[in-house]
């Protein structure tokens, strides 16, 4: 989707808080320019809910936005459906941190299952994946991570601090992490392949 880089910034989500359809202001506008001459125009938003700043930029004489940071999360169409839409379900509830954990674990859970690791509980998958060298040592210790904060919040155990909205982007990040080592990166390779063999 094309953005015009005006006095409010249209997204559907905040990069930061996930909100739907954030009142993203511009509070600042300037202008840079290359050392070859070219010239941006740039506009700093926050926003209204979170207080989070969104930056972007149009060249000059044109309002489309073609620079901005943070930029929204797409998430990758290679992922399996029920996957997809757990991940979906735990950024958009970002802002309620104990969900969004336990929904990004689904996903990971539902990704494993894709790949054939259908039998126990996520722990067993987790390590069967492991052994089986379809992920490393270090996304497995993650993967648990990820794992044991979601039993924390299914357990409801008083002893456990409720989690914050970073921790819950910390496990989203992992989430989205395996998805691009499991999915979107085969599928990349897949397609560079057979675009290949048509050249």
């Amino acid at each position: 989707m094309n953005y015009i880089l005006g006095v409010q910034l249209p997204l559907n989500r905040c990069p930061h808080c996930n909100v739907d359809s954030p009142n993203l202001k511009s509070m600042v506008a300037f202008e840079t320019i290359s050392f070859i001459g070219i010239r941006w125009n740039w506009r700093v938003f926050f926003c209204a809910r979170c207080g989070g700043v969104v930056l972007a930029a149009a060249k000059e004489g044109k309002t489309e936005i073609v620079e901005m940071y943070p930029n929204q999360i797409i998430i990758s169409e290679t992922i399996p459906s029920r996957a997809k839409e757990y991940l979906e379900q735990a950024i958009e509830s970002i802002h309620a941190p104990s969900g969004a954990i336990m929904l990004a674990a689904s996903s990971v859970d539902s990704m494993l299952k894709n790949k054939g690791y259908n039998k126990g509980s996520l722990f067993d998958r987790i390590n069967l994946a492991t052994k089986d060298h379809l992920i490393t040592e270090g996304m497995a210790k993650w993967a648990h991570q990820v794992r044991l904060d979601a039993n924390e919040q299914r357990h409801a155990d008083d002893n456990f601090i409720m989690p914050t909205e970073n921790e819950a982007k910390k496990v989203i990040e992992f989430t989205l992490a395996l998805a691009e080592f499991l999915f979107v990166l085969p599928s990349r390779v897949n397609k560079g392949i057979e675009d290949s063999k048509h050249n």
